[in-house]
């Protein structure tokens, strides 16, 4: 019975040989060749299909091994068999010529310091195939259930040594074939330009002037440019010989082994596709100690590249590792997370730094569009790391996304607290738009583009708070709460934005309380309301505080104009009244009281001229509006005065002419102070 055992031990053998060196031919006949006939495919395909289809038999089924009887503890050389010495011989001679000729096969790679796929297929496929011949005699040997003083049993030692040798070549070519057929980055993929000249000065919320604001405050793009798009990590010609190597160390019970080098290698990759993507490895304190500058370029370099780590190159990580483990197959989903794991987590400390570090409100934009980006990447990373053993890496993605909306709610709380309690101890000069109100109305045009993102997390915060915020929760005043319509309508960032407003208004008529003139507060708020209006009627914050806030303020700006006219022109223009110009106890017209109130007037214009030329009005069309409605009333009251008076007054007491009072006016208002000292010039 053993002669049978071990004949048919050495049949399977041979006809394992014979097929691989038809294989071998069909390779050889392929050669260089890059195309295919039609009909060559369909037999090559046929020959896939056969293969796929095809399976290893069971350990029972090759345990019998042409066992004579069911007993499955039948073995070579047991005392119960009646079996010839010699035949018996023969057989255990030609397990030790198998094992000795797949021993050379191994043992003769020991000596050469040559990678074997690196000098052409037929090495590769010879060695690949002594390997399994190996693993197959081992399995053979060992389903014959062999004692220690069996022969047999010492070949199956001496078989599991050669298996050894050869698994750790196998790995060391494994490992070889994955470093040297790696793919360059590709170049579209790694081209970034920053520039840290739009960094906002973190020391003051009202540092800089109304472009620098915007250009400042303009939001980076973060769009789904880089839609996910599979690249060759590894040489597409070397993923077969991969698969190969990797499918006999895992039959030969090597799973770790194989494991470690893949993800070592590809590990290793991955880091440097980050040190390519120039994201350095940065602890939360290097992240919280760095000037807000250095910080704005790191951040939008890390909205660019990790859009591209992950939609590009771990895509194309976990599609290499399907390609080479099988697809879904729960050892190249280990391997992958194990391989990608650290480098991900890199890119998540940045994001938890920036969570976690002061809430500045110019670091508001760079912080939501870190949420935009990660939010609009969680569903790729959510497939990515969809098995159990991804779960730790896909959970801690979600915390740092929600670590940073956190942050996002409290920044902003924060700008609207940085509003209300910006002080200043000097009157702005020349009652122009305010620095902050410049700020603030481009700050909130700005978040605009982030409205879906604003109102979740708004939405989000009072729900946890427990509040229910309605329109006339507001602090703004109860036209501006229904100046959305109805309450339902009105969503958490037009509550938030119309109560920011409210502290704005709030704040700027303190500041107008620094102006020693009237005239001059009046016209200050008129500036600054007028512009908060135009700001929202001009861009999209019109949708967020509707038409009946931009009518109040317009109304407003309008009062205050009026009340700058009366605050400035009411003593001068009474001067131009007939009151007190008779001589007592007559209707006479007296000349040297007429002659006084023109003195009178002439000295008020003046001094009015020498103080508001200094003053500004930024907007042209204000300006203009406001100089027409001067000279309807001083000039038209100043040529009715003079006109009904004329018999009474001399050339010589006219000091200037109505046009040239008009062409005074024109100068009111340019910032730049001017005096008059002579009639008729400037």
């Amino acid at each position: 019975m053993a002669v049978e055992e071990s004949e048919s031990v050495i049949g399977e053998l041979e006809r394992e040989e014979n097929l691989i060196a038809a294989v071998r031919n069909i390779v050889k006949a392929l050669g260089p060749n890059k195309t295919l006939t039609s009909d060559a495919k369909k037999v090559l395909a046929d020959l896939g299909t056969r293969l796929s289809s095809m399976s290893l038999p069971s350990e029972k089924e090759e345990g019998k091994l042409g066992h004579g009887g069911d007993d499955g503890d039948d073995h070579v050389g047991g005392g119960d068999h009646d079996v010839d010495d010699d035949d018996q011989e023969e057989g255990v001679s030609a397990i030790e010529e198998r094992l000795s000729v797949i021993q050379e096969k191994i043992m003769r790679w020991e000596e050469d310091q040559s990678m074997i796929w690196d000098l052409g297929p037929e090495e590769a496929s010879e060695y690949l195939n002594a390997a399994n011949e190996a693993r197959r005699l081992i399995e053979k040997l060992e389903s014959l259930h062999l004692k220690k003083e069996d022969q047999e049993y010492k070949f199956m030692h001496r078989a599991y040594s050669v298996l050894q040798t050869a698994m750790a070549r196998l790995e060391e070519e494994f490992r070889n074939l994955l470093i040297q057929n790696r793919q360059p980055f590709e170049p579209e993929y790694v081209s970034f330009r920053s520039s840290e000249e739009d960094a906002v000065d973190e020391n003051s919320i009202v540092s800089i002037g109304d472009e620098s604001v915007e250009e400042s405050l303009q939001r980076d793009s973060v769009s789904r440019a880089s839609e996910e798009h599979i690249i060759h990590l590894v040489h597409p010609a070397v993923i077969p010989d991969l698969r190969c190597i990797a499918n006999l160390l895992f039959a030969s019970n090597y799973v770790q082994e194989c494991s470690n080098a893949y993800v070592i290698v590809r590990r290793d990759a991955l880091d440097e596709c980050l040190f390519i993507l120039e994201m350095e490895r940065l602890s939360i304190e290097d992240v919280l100690k760095m000037e807000w500058g250095n910080l704005n370029s790191k951040i939008k370099r890390w909205i660019w590249a990790v859009k591209i780590f992950v939609r590009v190159y771990l895509a194309s990580e976990r599609w290499l590792s399907d390609q080479i483990f099988g697809e879904g197959e729960p050892v190249g989903l280990a391997c992958f997370v194990d391989a990608s794991k650290a480098s991900i987590l890199q890119l998540l400390n940045f994001g938890e730094a920036m969570s976690i570090g002061p809430h500045q409100p110019e670091k508001l934009f760079r912080v939501l569009d870190m949420y935009e980006v990660l939010a609009d990447l969680m569903p790729d990373i959510d497939v990515l790391y969809s098995d159990e053993v991804g779960s730790s890496v896909k959970i801690e993605c979600h915390e740092v996304l929600k670590r940073l909306g956190d942050c996002v709610r409290a920044t902003f709380l924060e700008f609207e607290n940085a509003i209300a309690t910006n002080v200043s101890s000097t009157a702005f000069v020349g009652g122009g738009i305010h620095p902050l109100t410049k700020y603030v109305m481009n700050y909130l045009r700005t978040l605009t583009d982030y409205s879906d993102i604003l109102n979740l997390l708004l939405k989000d915060q009072e729900e946890e708070d427990g509040i229910s915020l309605s329109p006339d929760m507001s602090p703004g005043t109860e036209e501006d709460s229904r100046s959305q319509g109805s309450p339902s309508r009105v969503s958490s960032m037009a509550l938030h934005f119309r109560s920011i407003a409210s502290i704005l208004e709030s704040n700027l008529e303190e500041k107008s309380k620094l102006y020693k003139e009237l005239s001059l507060q009046h016209l200050f708020l008129m500036n600054n309301l007028h512009y908060m209006a135009e700001k929202v009627k001009g861009s999209e914050l019109r949708l967020v505080y509707g038409d009946e806030w931009i009518r109040k303020r317009n109304w407003k700006f309008q009062q205050h104009a009026m009340k700058y006219e009366r605050a400035s022109w009411s003593s001068i223009l009474n001067l131009l009244k007939d009151e007190g110009i008779h001589v007592p106890g007559t209707n006479s017209v007296s000349k040297s009281l007429l002659k006084e109130k023109l003195r009178s007037f002439y000295f008020g214009f003046e001094d009015v001229y020498r103080i508001q030329t200094a003053w500004v009005i930024p907007d042209i069309q204000l300006r203009d509006d406001l100089r027409i409605s001067l000279s309807l009333k001083v000039i038209q009251a100043y040529r009715t005065f003079v006109g009904r008076h004329n018999s009474h007054i001399s050339d010589k007491n006219i000091k200037y002419s109505a046009d040239d009072l008009q062409n005074y006016l024109m100068d009111f208002f340019e910032g730049s102070q001017k005096c008059l000292q002579n009639p008729h010039r400037r």
